[in-house]
């Protein structure tokens, strides 16, 4: 179960509805009228995941300032999100896709390379999702350290 779609900057967003940390279902459509930022990593409470969304939760003011929300999602169950976002106190909705459909309709899903091995698993993926529902950045395989800073910079934060 490998992802051969490679999304684009004018593609529409596929569209889902995921549990979050505490159980409620979110939907991208219920963003629709805001920019959303949708980032997909591979495991809650591993180095570089922790790192990566504790930027987003540092950065979080400013982004919701500009009208930007922040949707962080991974293959973990409900339960592991909620540990991850009390112990690192992220205040932003993290969604769990344990049957991984949305990793796949987003191509972040597939083969990649760990440590110069080919491995199947998450890549480590960022979209923004325009106000309209069209995706006006696709980034495959970005870095957990400093992704946040580029990603203010092109979006104008």
């Amino acid at each position: 179960m490998t992802a051969d779609v490679q999304l684009e900057v004018g593609d529409k967003a596929p569209d889902f509805t995921l549990p979050s940390a505490d159980g409620t279902p979110v939907s991208l459509k219920d963003f629709r009228g805001r920019r959303v930022i949708v980032y997909f990593y591979p495991a809650a409470m591993t180095p570089g995941c922790t790192t990566q969304a504790c930027d987003f939760r540092d950065n979080l003011s400013e982004l919701d300032g500009a009208g930007v929300t922040v949707l962080g999602i991974s293959p973990d169950p409900v339960a592991k999100l909620a540990k991850f976002r009390d112990q690192e106190g992220l205040t932003f909705p993290l969604l769990s896709d344990v049957d991984k459909n949305t990793l796949l309709a987003y191509g972040a899903y597939g083969e990649k390379k760990l440590y110069g091995k080919t491995v199947v698993g998450v890549r480590r993926s960022t979209f923004v999702v325009g106000a309209d529902g069209v995706l006006e950045a696709a980034q495959y395989n970005v870095k957990a350290t400093g992704h946040v800073a580029k990603l203010r910079k092109d979006l104008g934060v």
